[in-house]
């Protein structure tokens, strides 16, 4: 019976813990999601039926189209600037970009105004994306952090995140009898493999966890923060209220902050064990939508309802979108349009668990959506 090959980053992460001690889930997923040799989004392309799992502009060409659409009205409603900056974070091959920049082709004076630019660390996704919007011929830019976007005097922002922001780091606090200890990655001294191990109580939690969840935790409840999530929503809540602008937030997660352990790893379209294979495994987190949306008022912008999915996508249409593109399908088309269409917005698959936050400047119009009834 063959080896399994050695995993260089495992190693990697267990040299690391053998000389500082155990690490931060936060490093971790750092390490697992970013690490510049070894990281999974660095290496490979892990989306669709040949990856790990597939995105929602994957599942149907609606859902990039009416995110174009949504973007292309929001630019109307700021008096149609002559110049936008349209950008996408993490934007996976570019399949969400291609749909919406197809879509707002015939919005008169849209296409010409917007520079696309794309938040992205991966050279491998940077290529797809390049690729995907190329027919278009749109100026595009790429940067390594929203932070690196230049902001340019004047003129406006729309920023489009789906599924960026579960990837994105977190940590996680377990209170015990008198107070919180952070959850942190070891090695077993005996078996030498990764696992859970519980680090010194620490009075950081407290300030973390919001005030609406103060002195209702119990002994063994887990407390996630996410602060790169926090100062990426400050950093694009600033630059909206600086030049004008709207974005659009679409990820699996929950409206109100709550306790919970959410981490989780997926391979090959199924769960796996979060600490096995790292760099092999994607991993994710719930986005709480609360934490995002008080980061982005506390910095002066305002929010929207956190929707569902399902309730934001029927209120732009993708039900009327299903039966046009149905008129010339033949039977088999028509009935993965449905499929696809009950994939998104059904409550027993993304249409619930699937949640929209709209941020917008301080100075801007609601965008479109914005007022709606939360899901």
């Amino acid at each position: 019976m063959t080896e399994p090959s050695a995993n260089p980053l495992l190693e990697h992460i267990k040299r690391r813990i053998s000389l500082s001690g155990p690490i931060t889930i936060a490093d971790f997923m750092s390490e697992a999601l970013g690490h510049p040799e070894f990281g999974y989004y660095r290496k490979q392309d892990p989306f669709g039926r040949a990856g790990d799992f597939i995105t929602a502009p994957e599942i149907s060409q609606m859902f990039g189209e009416l995110i174009g659409l949504w973007a292309a009205v929001s630019w109307q409603q700021m008096g149609g600037p002559s110049k936008i900056d349209l950008v996408e974070l993490g934007p996976g091959r570019g399949t969400l970009m291609s749909d919406a920049l197809r879509a707002v082709r015939n919005v008169p004076g849209f296409s010409d105004a917007i520079t696309v630019r794309f938040v992205e660390t991966s050279p491998v996704l940077r290529t797809h994306q390049q690729t995907s919007i190329m027919p278009y011929g749109i100026p595009a830019t790429w940067h390594e952090a929203f932070d690196d976007i230049p902001g340019r005097a004047g003129v406006p922002t729309i920023v489009i995140g789906n599924e960026f922001f579960d990837a994105l780091p977190i940590r996680q606090f377990e209170r015990g009898e008198t107070g919180w200890a952070e959850r942190l990655v070891g090695v077993d001294a005996a078996g030498g493999e990764l696992g859970f191990v519980r680090g010194r109580e620490t009075p950081v939690a407290d300030a973390l966890v919001p005030a609406t969840l103060r002195g209702t935790a119990k002994k063994g409840d887990i407390f996630e923060s996410c602060g790169p999530a926090i100062a990426i929503a400050d950093q694009i809540a600033r630059r909206l209220n600086d030049n004008g602008g709207a974005a659009l937030f679409i990820d699996y997660g929950y409206p109100h902050s709550a306790f919970g352990d959410t981490l989780q790893a997926v391979k090959a379209h199924e769960y796996h064990p979060v600490l096995n294979q790292p760099g092999d495994v994607d991993l994710t987190a719930h986005v709480d939508f609360a934490a995002i949306s008080r980061a982005m008022i506390e910095a002066g912008a305002r929010t929207g309802a956190v929707l569902t999915q399902g309730t934001f996508l029927a209120m732009l249409g993708i039900e009327q979108r299903a039966e046009l593109l149905k008129t010339d399908a033949s039977e088999d088309q028509a009935k993965a349009i449905d499929q696809a269409l009950a994939r998104l917005i059904a409550p027993d698959q993304m249409g619930t668990l699937f949640k929209v936050l709209i941020g917008y400047g301080a100075t801007t119009t609601p965008p479109p959506c914005t007022s709606g009834v939360e899901g």
